[in-house]
C-alpha cells in the first residue's frame, strides 16, 4: 500500500511568481501548494532563469550541491542547485533552483531569444542538463520521492534515465513516475546529433524502439514511452491525442500503445483570483444571492469601450491568443455574420500580426458593434469576464482551458467548440429538459459557430431561463482542491500498480 502521506518530486520548467511563458507555471505553483495543503511532501525542480529575482526571493546555496560536475556530450559542465520556498499562504513548499549562468543564467528568454523570437540553438543540452540534475539531486540528498511528476517535453528524458543508466542507482527502485502533458504540440525535437549528448544508451537511437521520431530527436517521445503513467489535462483531449493523428501527428504510435495508461484530468483554476463575489478588479461584486449586480459590471464595460448600453443587447467577448489553432481563422470568416446578429462583440488578446491588422479595420468600421484590445491587460480581463454576457471559444484544440471555466463561474455564459477541455467543462444547454451550462458545436466551421451563436442570444432573451444557465455554472468547483485530489489518486493508483 503506498503511504499516506506521498513524497512528490515536482519537476517543471517555469513556475509562478518566478517565471511565466504560460499556464505551466500556474499549474506547476497552484498544484504543489494544493498537495502540501493536503498533508503530502512536495518539492519543485526548476532551471534558475536570468530573470530569478535571487534577493527578492531569498535563494541561497546549499554546500552539498554546489558546484556539481556532468558531462553533456565533450563538454564538461558545472552547476549547482539552490534552495528557497514557494511563496504561498500557508504552505512551505520547497523548490530547487537549477544554476548555471552559460546555460540559464545569462538568458533573457527561458526557451527562446526574445530578440529575434527563435528558439536557443542549445536547448538540447539546457535541458539535458535540468534532466539528469534530477538524478543527481537524489542521491546527493538521499531524499527518496514516491512519484516524480514530469512536465512536458523539458522533463522527459528522467523517464529514460531512470530505466536505462540509472537503473541500479540504489534506491532508485522506489519511485514511480507521472508524465503530464500540457500541450502535445510542443515536443522538444533536435537533430540526431543531440543524441549523443544525452548519454542514452546507443539502443535509443533509434525510431522503433528509441526516442528518435522522423530522425530527430525528440523530447516527448521519451516522456512517452518510459514514464510509468501518463496524463493530460482533460479526459477529451487524453482521447484526442491517443486516437486521433490530427492531434498527436507522428507521436500518435506511441500513444496509442500507451493509452490504457493515458488519465485526464483538469486543470484547477484560483479560486482565490477569479472569484466574482471577491475580485477586487471588478466595479461591482456579486454571487448566486445577488446575480442582479452583475449588470453593473456590462455598464462600466459596454462605456469603458465606448458602445450603448442596452441590458438586452449581449456582450459577447473574447479573451485569447490569436492564433489559428484558437479558432480565430473561423472567426474572422464568419465575421460578416457576426456582426449581422443583434450583439455587441470585445475582443482582448494579441498574436499573430494578421488578426491585428484585421481587428483593427473591423473596430474603426463598426464602432458601435465591435472593439477590440491588442495586448495584455488583467484587469481588463476581469472586467470583461464580469461585464459580459455570453464568452465564445471556439478552439481548433483546447487540452484545457482556463477562459471557459472562469466564464462560468463569472456567470457569463460560454460558447464553445466541443474540443479539449472545453468539451469536458461546457455542457450543451437543452431546452427540452433546461440542463446545461452553456453552447457547444462539434464541427470546425464557421457557418456552425454563427449557428450556435444565433441559439445563445435568441435564448438570451428569455430572461428566466438564461438565468438559469448563468446560475448552473456560477454553482461549478473548478477549484484546485478537486483536481488535486485527482491527482492524489493517480499518485496512489501509479505506486499500486506493478
Amino acid at each position: 500500500m503506498p503511504p499516506k502521506k506521498l513524497k512528490i518530486l515536482f519537476v517543471s520548467s517555469e513556475v509562478f511568481p518566478f517565471v511565466k511563458t504560460g499556464g505551466l507555471a500556474d499549474v506547476s505553483s497552484a498544484l504543489p501548494q494544493m498537495l502540501s495543503e493536503l498533508g503530502h511532501e512536495v518539492r519543485i525542480v526548476i532551471p534558475k532563469y536570468g530573470a530569478v529575482d535571487e534577493r527578492k526571493f531569498k535563494i541561497h546555496e546549499i554546500v552539498r550541491l554546489k558546484d556539481l560536475q556532468m558531462k553533456i556530450g565533450d563538454k564538461d559542465v558545472i552547476y549547482s542547485l539552490k534552495s528557497c520556498f514557494l511563496p504561498g499562504p500557508r504552505v512551505r513548499v520547497q523548490i530547487y533552483f537549477l544554476e548555471n549562468q552559460e546555460y540559464f543564467g545569462s538568458r533573457n528568454g527561458l526557451y527562446s531569444d526574445p530578440n529575434t523570437g527563435k528558439d536557443y540553438p542549445d536547448n538540447d543540452e539546457r535541458f539535458i542538463l535540468l534532466n539528469r540534475s534530477v538524478m543527481e539531486l537524489i542521491i546527493k540528498l538521499g531524499w527518496i520521492p514516491d512519484i516524480i511528476h514530469l512536465n512536458d517535453w523539458q522533463c522527459g528524458l528522467v523517464p529514460a534515465y531512470l530505466k536505462t543508466i540509472y537503473k541500479d542507482q540504489e534506491g532508485f527502485d522506489q519511485f514511480k513516475t507521472l508524465f503530464t502533458i500540457h500541450n502535445i504540440a510542443y515536443q522538444g525535437e533536435f537533430n540526431q546529433t543531440s543524441f549523443a549528448k544525452t548519454g542514452l544508451p546507443k539502443e535509443l537511437e533509434s525510431a522503433s524502439k528509441g526516442i528518435l521520431v522522423d530522425g530527430k530527436v525528440n523530447f516527448l517521445k521519451s516522456g512517452l514511452m518510459f514514464s510509468d503513467v501518463i496524463n493530460t489535462v482533460s479526459k477529451t483531449y487524453a482521447k484526442e491525442i491517443t486516437t486521433k493523428s490530427e492531434y498527436s501527428g507522428s507521436l500518435k504510435d506511441t500513444l496509442s500503445k500507451r493509452k490504457d495508461s493515458v488519465y485526464g484530468i483538469i486543470n484547477g483554476i484560483d479560486t482565490k483570483v477569479w472569484n466574482p463575489e471577491k475580485d477586487k478588479q471588478i466595479p461591482k461584486n456579486y454571487s448566486l444571492k445577488n446575480i442582479e449586480n452583475k449588470v453593473e459590471n456590462k455598464r462600466e464595460l459596454a462605456e469603458r469601450f465606448g458602445f450603448t448600453f442596452d441590458e438586452n443587447i449581449p456582450i459577447i467577448s473574447l479573451i485569447s491568443r490569436l492564433y489559428d489553432s484558437k479558432g480565430f481563422d473561423i472567426v474572422q470568416k464568419g465575421f460578416n455574420d457576426l456582426l449581422k446578429l443583434d450583439c455587441q462583440i470585445i475582443l482582448l488578446g494579441t498574436g499573430d500580426k494578421k488578426y491585428h491588422s484585421f481587428f483593427e479595420k473591423m473596430a474603426a468600421k463598426y464602432p458601435q458593434k465591435f472593439a477590440c484590445y491588442l495586448g495584455f491587460n488583467d484587469e481588463l480581463a476581469h472586467l470583461i469576464e464580469a461585464g459580459s454576457d455570453m464568452f465564445l471559444m471556439p478552439s481548433q484544440y483546447e487540452p484545457c482551458g482556463l477562459n471557459q471555466m472562469y466564464s462560468l463561474v463569472y456567470g457569463t455564459v460560454p460558447i464553445v467548440r466541443e474540443t479539449g477541455g472545453l468539451a469536458d467543462t461546457v455542457i450543451k444547454y437543452n431546452e427540452k429538459t433546461e440542463e446545461g451550462n452553456g453552447f457547444v458545436f462539434k464541427k470546425y466551421d464557421s457557418d456552425e459557430m454563427i449557428k450556435e451563436l444565433k441559439r445563445a442570444i435568441k435564448l438570451f432573451e428569455d430572461k428566466k431561463n438564461w438565468q438559469k444557465i448563468m446560475k448552473t455554472g456560477m454553482k461549478s468547483d473548478f477549484s484546485w482542491v478537486v483536481s488535486a485530489k485527482q491527482y492524489i489518486e493517480l499518485y496512489k493508483t501509479i505506486l499500486t500498480t506493478e
